[in-house]
């Protein structure tokens, strides 16, 4: 485990040259040679907060078994050791937690040399509190997840965007919701804070014309397989359950794949937003009270 204020260093310079970036795809090298645009040649090294599970620690293997190197950061030292030994010297954990700044200022600044060029910034950490009408939610709830969703992401990118426009070059994914554009009973200040993570990366996109730095807000609907719906019932497991009952929801994974492709795409190509949904899911109409 690597830890900010620990004397390790790495001053080994990126290796490897990836010859099929698009083979997770199942793409061979005669199909990539026809391809109308230049295809990524080198290591990318990746930063992914919340990588300690779900979303994120998809995306960590994701990357990995495509050739590029992960910094794995989260608060929970032992799934991070756990996962960094599972993908080995590609993967460097960093114990950090993305509601505290100067946990985020001592993690990178104690990065190795070689590991503190990042290419790709994945804003994932996040969690949602509470599905009680707003009148009925602790307000320490909303805090929570107003610290997490929307200052840990902005601290974040204004810690990382700078290196990128300075070198004209880099990704920032930031993991929205389809919670931030419709709204829901229960959903308050959790949607809220997905709203803010799409006028964000609207706005990024606003300011980065012209510099080479893109930015995407990739934004699920129901999925499965993660912590997320145990974290928002506070531990019932029978209630998380509940939530996909009886559906085919999307899974970590879908949305890592959609990070790698976002990632891998040429570099005068932005995707601004991609809104994800399974087939099960879909929209209501408007609710009425009627006397």
């Amino acid at each position: 485990m690597y830890q900010p204020g620990s004397k390790e260093t790495d001053d080994q310079p990126r290796t490897g040259a990836r010859q099929d970036p698009y083979g997770y795809f199942g793409y061979n090298s005669a199909l990539l040679s026809h391809l109308p645009f230049p295809l990524p040649d080198s290591i990318m090294i990746v930063f992914i907060t919340g990588a300690s599970a779900g979303f994120g620690a998809a995306m960590a293997r994701t990357f990995v078994k495509n050739g590029h190197q992960v910094v794995l950061a989260a608060r929970r030292k032992d799934r991070l050791d756990a996962l960094a030994a599972e993908l080995g010297d590609s993967a460097l954990p960093v114990e950090m937690d993305v509601t505290d700044k100067r946990s985020i200022e001592e993690a990178l600044s104690m990065l190795p040399q070689s590991w503190r060029q990042i290419d790709v910034l994945v804003n994932n950490a996040g969690l949602a509190l509470n599905t009680k009408p707003a009148h009925e939610v602790p307000l320490d709830d909303w805090n929570t997840m107003i610290d997490t969703n929307v200052k840990g992401l902005v601290t974040m990118t204004h810690a990382l965007l700078p290196q990128m426009v300075e070198r004209g070059s880099g990704l920032v994914i930031n993991l929205g919701s389809v919670a931030g554009h419709y709204p829901y009973p229960g959903g308050n200040v959790y949607g809220a804070t997905k709203a803010f993570v799409e006028q964000f990366t609207l706005n990024l996109r606003a300011d980065l014309v012209g510099t080479g730095v893109r930015a995407t807000n990739l934004a699920p609907g129901l999925c499965g397989g993660t912590e997320f719906s145990n974290v928002r019932m506070k531990g019932d497991i029978a209630a998380a359950a509940k939530v996909y009952e009886g559906t085919q929801p999307l899974t970590a994974e879908d949305i890592a794949e959609t990070a790698y492709w976002v990632a891998t795409l040429p570099p005068h190509v932005n995707i601004n937003l991609i809104e994800m949904m399974p087939t099960c899911q879909g929209f209501s109409p408007f609710t009425i009270k009627r006397s």
